[in-house]
């Protein structure tokens, strides 16, 4: 920090990018933009502004008593506050893992180089395969169907985006791929045994098996492993920062961590690589989406200003999450906020359920669109806790917004049935699909 209070960022990437949108890179594939495209802003950019942007640079070790960071070159940094934001690593199943130094063209999906390495496979690809059923996985299938290369999606029971939709909102979005893009969908419960390669050692094929034992040859010369992140922790752990029952660091309301049971206050952690409290369940877990990051970003620079300043009023809290989440699937539009029937189930909360399908606007008008809506209500309260939406009409994301309040509020569902809302032929219903919802959830 120099005299004066005017604090010197030194900011470490490991990757050769500036700011680089990575939830861009899947419709990059998809051939809407250049994969270059999504680096919103260049390193040069930081470096004018006074930021000492390191990019391709590793820290390797932390010490926290010395407050220092020391760089694979050998290179020892000093800091007065240290951010630790080190991302997620890939989930693979044991035969990848076993199998990527060997075998050619199977490939993760975290950042820009694995894009371009995925669009280099697929130019002359024909048959593809991603072991997934989460946003990017999906997104990836769709990008392959729109190449024209047969696709085969493996994921789990019971449907797709299970940790956003029930199993009834999710066979929605399953149908409408498999009728748009003739994608393939293996469900059931399997995993990959094995990867077959050709001689130079390109894939060709991949072998599942089945819980029953049968297997199957799927052929693929192009392979996506999207299963999953867990927390990048292994630079925080060897530091004895602590980590929870989730793999995230553990962080107070301000986002210090926590080292030998107590919270450093010069040592922050933020995004995929820490565990968040949930607002609905209370119980500690990860919430890897830039939404999240973006508020605790905020949190960070607002308590170290505070430390610096001295004003107490610079201080904030990071308030426990409902990860509202929004994405655009091959037309479909997916959002959800809150909890499913499953997470309340496995935390023993009885849910009142109500489904409706509408369109978007007056059916006489151009344009008009189904939007599948799903309410979750706590039984004994009538609070919402849930939504899900599954539409091709455009304002998905201004709906699961709105819901957030909603839930952050604790609106009940009488309150949204006697809400009043704005209306147009044009543009709205003059009762809204989520008013139906709330009113069957009732009726339940």
């Amino acid at each position: 920090m120099q005299p004066g209070g005017k604090l010197e960022i030194t900011l470490l990437k490991k990757e050769r990018s500036g700011w680089l949108s990575t939830c861009g890179l899947p419709f990059a594939l998809q051939g809407i933009y250049d994969i270059e495209t999504t680096e919103i802003t260049k390193a040069e950019e930081f470096l004018k502004q006074g930021v000492d942007f390191r990019t391709q640079t590793e820290a390797v070790e932390l010490n926290t008593d010395e407050k220092s960071v020391r760089l694979r070159s050998g290179e020892e940094l000093r800091y007065d506050f240290l951010v630790i934001a080190t991302g997620r690593t890939p989930v693979l199943p044991k035969a990848v893992e076993d199998a990527m130094n060997n075998v050619k063209r199977v490939h993760t999906f975290s950042n820009e180089e694995d894009a371009e390495q995925i669009y280099a496979s697929m130019r002359d690809a024909k048959n593809g395969f991603v072991r997934g059923r989460g946003i990017i996985a999906l997104q990836t299938a769709v990008a392959f169907a729109k190449r024209g290369i047969k696709t085969t999606v493996l994921g789990g029971p019971p449907s797709l985006l299970p940790s956003m939709l029930d199993a009834d909102m999710g066979d929605i979005l399953k149908e409408y791929l498999e009728r748009n893009y003739d994608i393939r969908f293996i469900l059931e419960r399997k995993e990959i045994k094995a990867l077959n390669a050709d001689a130079e050692g390109n894939v060709r094929s991949v072998l599942v098996e089945g819980a029953d034992g049968e297997e199957e040859e799927i052929p693929a010369d192009v392979v996506v492993i999207a299963r999953g992140f867990r927390p990048n922790t292994e630079l925080a752990r060897s530091a004895g920062i602590e980590t929870g029952e989730s793999g995230g660091i553990i962080t107070d309301k301000a986002m210090h961590v926590r080292k030998k049971g107590k919270f450093l206050r010069d040592v922050f952690a933020l995004g995929d690589c820490v565990e968040v409290v949930d607002a609905i369940t209370h119980k500690r877990r990860l919430a890897q989406l830039a939404s999240a990051v973006l508020v605790q970003a905020r949190v960070i620079a607002d308590n170290i200003v505070s430390e610096i300043s001295g004003e107490v009023r610079a201080y904030s809290t990071y308030e426990p999450c409902i990860s509202p989440t929004v994405a655009a699937i091959g037309g479909m539009l997916v959002g959800s906020v809150g909890i499913t029937s499953e997470e309340a189930r496995r935390n023993g909360i009885k849910v009142l359920a109500g489904k409706a399908q509408k369109v978007s606007k007056a059916r006489y008008f151009p344009g008009a669109e189904k939007i599948n809506a799903k309410l979750l209500f706590d039984a004994h309260s009538e609070r919402l806790l849930g939504a899900q939406i599954v539409s091709s009409a455009e304002g998905v994301a201004e709906r699961i917004n709105e819901l957030s309040l909603a839930i952050k509020f604790g609106m009940t569902a009488k309150e949204i049935c006697m809400n009043e809302r704005c209306y147009d032929p044009s543009l709205a219903l003059l009762k809204d699909v989520f008013v139906d919802a709330a009113e069957n959830a009732l009726k339940a």
